[in-house]
């Protein structure tokens, strides 16, 4: 009986740690995004400022 529930301990620590890596992960790939986003717009800004004339 003490074994079953250490595995089961061990199982839930491991689904723990599986689940916040794939949150890090996540927040990861949503900052690249928002990175590229953020440049892609500041580099229109830019152009569109260079073309207009004083």
């Amino acid at each position: 009986m003490v074994a079953v529930l250490s595995l089961l301990a061990d199982a839930a620590s491991e689904g723990r740690s599986v689940v916040l890596s794939m949150l890090v992960v996540g927040l990861v790939f949503i900052a690249v995004i928002v990175l590229g986003e953020l440049t892609h717009r500041l580099g229109h800004k830019r152009k569109s400022a260079k073309k207009r004339p004083l």
